[in-house]
């Protein structure tokens, strides 16, 4: 994504609706994927992961030598798995993964078995923060975060290119000065 597309352009899939005092908030799919150098982003955290685990095994491997061939042999089973799912993992939690930003609500939808979409109506977006990983600096990447009067927590948008995540928490941070009720 190279830049964020104008409020109000999207399709509205489902008729159901949730109702807040800035108005109604339908519930459809998000329309954003998140930035392309979020698979290369995503496979390199699987990847060193997997490497990490592997060298830990296989050095205390050498260090207790009666369990030697289990530690050596979970480190290989750990390489062999790690691989094949830093390879496709990030393949579909791109095709999943998407984010929109619309005068009224922030929506997300991230997972992999398991799909979770978030809508999180600007009257209860609380703060708004952007985080940079090493990883995701090299990349380019940031995570925007949404803190919501919520108890399921903040909402987050990983894998957004850093000038997108940081024009987002400046237009949510401007969208959110106008609506009058507290946060809470």
């Amino acid at each position: 994504m190279t830049g964020i597309p104008p409020a109000g352009q999207f399709r509205i899939e489902e008729e159901t609706s949730l109702t807040t005092q800035a108005g109604p908030v339908r519930l459809r799919p998000p329309g954003n994927r998140v930035d392309q150098r979020a698979i290369p982003w995503w496979r390199w955290q699987i990847g060193l992961s997997a490497i990490t685990v592997a060298v830990l095994l296989a050095a205390l491997g050498v260090f207790i030598p009666p369990a030697r061939f289990w530690l050596v042999f979970a480190a290989l089973v750990v390489v062999v798995i790690g691989l094949p799912l830093a390879a496709l993992l990030p393949l579909w939690w791109y095709r999943v993964h998407r984010w929109e930003v619309t005068e009224t609500a922030v929506y997300t939808r991230t997972g992999f078995f398991f799909q979770e979409s978030r809508i999180a109506p600007m009257s209860r977006i609380q703060t708004v923060d952007t985080e940079r990983g090493p990883l995701e600096q090299r990349f380019g990447l940031a995570t925007l975060i949404i803190t919501t009067a919520s108890s399921a927590g903040a909402v987050t948008v990983k894998g957004l290119d850093g000038e997108v995540a940081a024009e987002l928490a400046h237009r949510l941070a401007d969208i959110t000065k106008l609506i009058p009720q507290d946060a809470t």
